[in-house]
């Protein structure tokens, strides 16, 4: 049995790891059981769009705010408001993808979707994307550990919107902005905030779409961004459409104040790389455990999938082991994903947490395999 554990031993692929050194206490309390719409409440919401904004270049002419119900709530925000003008494509690989395809076919019920799908651990051919037709689909599959590889496939001169579901990309992936009209994301994913809260980013051509387009269906309120044909540009401004944690707001102004600390986006991306090529070189240098994603091109850096030479109930067992001895929480697969591990490499995970839990992964599988 190894006796080096990880510092900090939390691998859950969301809500993901709190940034090193990170202290509740720490937080400014200031607002707390202060109204949101207080000039100092707008003025902290306000600034988080800023800052986030800057980490991740923007475009200055794209918009992005703060909206209820985590990605799931800002991508079906997106989707109930968007689409239905044009034919849809959607790309789905994983189980977020499905439910999308899902959503769109069986609750919006729109006519004209085509769907492009590929099992766990495989892309399906983005160059069938047509680009007079909105597209659909996940930068990364969290539960499966494929990600994109590049935007190359999306039409700089597209006549449909592009709708991404970015929230285990977006901080630890590039992602080309003038590719994307709509992306989603929530605080508790790349950089370890907390939950309930998403983001939602708008290209130009995304803004014109909901002033020019109106649903067929009814839009609940926390869905509603424009009122009499234009855009409720205080949503984007800090003027939240429900009541936000204050306290989460805060929690998220840390993060990204760390990340700027260690050297802003792309100290981001090199975190999540390096914690990556430390799996890469365990499994390259052991025969019983796999990528679920065996294309490396196409090999998620945040959400990492496995698959090992032992029975799912061996692996379920693996899994209890390393809890059990505090070495690795939370890093079962998926529940509708094949068998196996599901390891968070993201940002916010130190590289020599990753290199201590390496011993900890043999030694579950020689005790499971027995």
């Amino acid at each position: 049995m190894p006796t080096t554990k990880p510092v900090v031993p939390n691998f859950s692929s969301g809500p993901c790891a709190k940034r090193p050194g990170y202290s509740l206490a720490a937080l400014p309390v200031e607002l707390l059981g202060r109204s949101h719409r207080s000039s100092k409440g707008k003025a902290r919401l306000q600034k988080c769009i800023q800052e986030t904004k800057r980490l991740l270049a923007l475009p200055a002419d794209y918009r992005l705010g703060i909206v209820p119900a985590s990605d799931t709530g800002a991508f079906e925000m997106a989707m109930w408001s968007i689409l239905g003008p044009r034919p849809v494509d959607v790309f789905s690989w994983e189980s977020f993808g499905a439910g999308w395809l899902t959503d769109i076919q069986k609750q919006l019920k729109l006519p004209n979707v085509r769907s492009f799908t590929a099992p766990y651990g495989e892309l399906p051919d983005l160059a069938l994307a047509d680009p007079a037709h909105d597209i659909v689909f996940t930068w990364n599959g969290t539960t499966s550990g494929v990600k994109v590889p590049h935007g190359n496939w999306i039409s700089d001169t597209r006549e449909g919107l592009t709708l991404c579901d970015a929230t285990s990309a977006v901080f630890a992936m590039d992602i080309p902005w003038g590719k994307i009209d709509v992306a989603t994301f929530s605080w508790q994913k790349v950089l370890g905030g907390e939950a309930a809260h998403g983001m939602l980013v708008l290209s130009p051509r995304a803004v014109e779409r909901l002033k020019t387009y109106k649903p067929s269906w009814p839009m609940p309120k926390i869905f509603r961004m424009t009122k009499g044909g234009e855009l409720l540009a205080e949503i984007f401004e800090g003027s939240t459409i429900n009541t936000p944690s204050m306290l989460c707001n805060e929690d998220f102004l840390d993060a990204l104040a760390w990340a700027e600390s260690v050297g802003g986006l792309q100290g981001l991306l090199r975190r999540s790389e390096a914690n990556l090529a430390v799996f890469e070189q365990f499994v390259d240098s052991h025969p019983w455990i796999h990528f679920l994603a065996q294309r490396k091109e196409i090999r998620s850096n945040t959400s990492v999938c496995f698959f090992l030479d032992l029975p799912a109930e061996k692996v379920k067992e693996m899994v209890k082991l390393l809890a059990s001895e505090r070495a690795a929480y939370d890093c079962s697969s998926y529940k509708d994903a094949p068998a196996g591990l599901r390891f968070w490499c993201g940002a916010t995970v130190e590289t020599s947490d990753i290199e201590k839990v390496l011993p900890w992964i043999e030694w579950a599988y020689e005790k499971a395999k027995g």
